[in-house]
């Protein structure tokens, strides 16, 4: 930052000539050069502001402000202004906010105004004075985006990833790219899950027979088994980041959109009331927020059945686990909000958001005897001496690991990991630097979906397998990886999570897992 400021002083030694009065006016120690401009942000340490250069970042230990715009260096209060959906600002943001504050000697006060807004006053006892404003508008993932382009956020909270405009929106207002690793991070993990009332027959629904009800092409609960009554479908309002994630994967990757008559209901909470008291009614709702409805399995034609449990999400092998996303654009928050965004991920912030209903990123590891149902389904779909000895060589070379929750997908139709993994590999690579894994054999096993000749399958997972190790090892930069074993393998097709005639069972299908020993 230091070496900014001098190339900005520089250039102002060559332009010369009076400066147009502004908000503020940064003036070297020595008083020979100055800067004038608007402030747009303090975090205690930089100045941002707009100036005929363009906006620039200049250390405050280097110059004096002057003017009315000048905050002050002694009683300097941190701010950050959070937006967007309600799911993650109504319980789980404030529950951190205010583990964080306890965490850390701080007194926290909470302050409630209109329109779904509210701050917290972070106090300093031992001085008697706040340290820090954080600032909360709960509402809706669009909404979110929308206050962040307009500057009128600095973190956005999604439950679904940025979506291409809003990227460029971002990128050309100066923001950098929302979809690199270092400006998101998943703060947990949500689901949607479909549910129904407990007085409906109906006990699972495949992904295939749900796109069609959302499509409105299934419209008759007779279909699939149950009473000769009309479905009434029951969503989020259509800014959620919940109802958008849902079309956004399970609809538009079979081309299909959203159609037929929808209630629409301003939280999760709302619509999981509306559903379990409506016979007739199905909804998909947030894993934390399931009411007194009666949760339904996703199956399929093979036979598989898969529920919204808190290891399958965290696993994702729920093929409907929604990520928890804070987006943070390229710009320098002040020190005590970084060090609130550093506590989201640390251990004490996991058993926060276990309590607040939602599932944690804390790594865990899972015994081979834990996953029966996995091993069941692979051994039902196992094709002729070939599929079963691929099969047993699995399960003799896993039997004495540990499965560990983070897993590694991809984008549909591409060899990009997905949002999610691309968060694990920080994660995973940070835990390698921490030394968490020294002294032990870790595998990341590639496994594929069965379309395509076996032989091709398993290449591909080896591939993958391999370019996950890669990143990880390539993110490790300070991690001593003489310590532990690192090693890959592919066993293709053997153990599919989900049935291959799908999208999104082909996509729960191809992934990279990690065991341990």
């Amino acid at each position: 930052m230091k070496t900014i400021c001098a190339a900005v002083l520089a250039a102002l030694c060559l332009f010369g000539g009076p400066l147009r009065a502004q908000d503020i006016t940064l003036r070297s120690r020595d008083g020979g050069i100055e800067l004038s401009g608007t402030l747009l942000g303090f975090d205690g340490e930089f100045y941002r502001m707009e100036t005929r250069y363009g906006e620039l970042t200049v250390d405050s230990s280097g110059v004096l402000c002057e003017g009315v715009g000048c905050p002050s260096l002694t009683d300097f209060v941190a701010e950050m202004r959070v937006s967007g959906s309600a799911a993650i600002g109504d319980v789980l943001m404030p529950a951190l906010v205010e583990g964080f504050a306890l965490r850390n000697g701080l007194e926290a006060a909470r302050e409630d105004s209109a329109d779904g807004r509210f701050r917290y006053l972070l106090t300093d006892p031992s001085e008697d004075r706040v340290v820090g404003r954080f600032s909360f508008r709960s509402h809706t993932t669009n909404g979110g985006f929308a206050d962040l382009l307009s500057d009128e956020a600095d973190v956005v909270m999604a439950l679904r990833e940025v979506r291409p405009q809003e990227r460029e929106q971002a990128e050309a207002a100066g923001l950098g790219d929302l979809s690199h690793p270092n400006r998101s991070r998943v703060l947990a993990l949500d689901a949607m899950i479909p549910v129904v009332a407990h007085g409906n027959p109906v006990d699972a629904i495949s992904l295939s027979a749900l796109a069609r009800m959302l499509s409105g092409r299934l419209v008759n609960w007779r279909a699939l088994g149950g009473p000769d009554a009309p479905v009434v479908l029951h969503l989020r309002n259509a800014g959620s980041g919940l109802a958008q994630g849902l079309e956004d994967r399970l609809l538009r990757p079979s081309g299909l959109e959203l159609n037929g008559e929808i209630v629409r209901h301003e939280s999760n909470a709302v619509l999981s009331e509306a559903v379990a008291d409506d016979p007739f009614g199905i909804g998909l709702a947030s894993y934390s927020e399931i009411g007194n409805t009666k949760p339904l399995s996703l199956t399929g034609s093979c036979g598989f059945q898969l529920r919204g449990r808190r290891t399958a999400i965290k696993t994702e092998d729920y093929p409907l686990t929604a990520p928890i996303f804070l987006y943070m654009p390229a710009r320098r928050l002040p020190a005590l909000a970084r060090e609130f965004l550093a506590y989201t991920r640390s251990p004490p912030a996991q058993i926060v958001i276990r309590r607040a209903g939602f599932v944690d990123q804390a790594p865990e590891e899972i015994e081979i005897n834990a996953q029966g149902n996995r091993l069941a389904n692979a051994i039902a779909v196992a094709q002729g001496q070939e599929g079963l000895g691929a099969l047993q060589s699995m399960v003799t070379m896993l039997a004495p690991m540990r499965r560990l929750t983070t897993s590694f997908r991809f984008e549909t139709g591409s060899v990009r990991l997905d949002a999610q993994s691309r968060s694990n590999v920080q994660q995973l690579a940070r835990s390698l630097e921490l030394g968490e894994y020294d002294g032990r054999r870790m595998v990341f096993v590639g496994f594929s979906d069965g379309q395509g000749p076996a032989d091709d399958n398993l290449e591909i997972a080896r591939a993958r397998a391999e370019a996950v190790r890669d990143a990880v090892i390539g993110t490790a930069e300070t991690a001593d990886l003489d310590r532990l074993t690192l090693e890959t393998v592919a066993f293709g097709e053997a153990m599919p999570m989900a049935c291959d005639d799908t999208v999104w069972g082909r996509r729960v299908n191809r992934r990279v897992e990690v065991w341990l020993r």
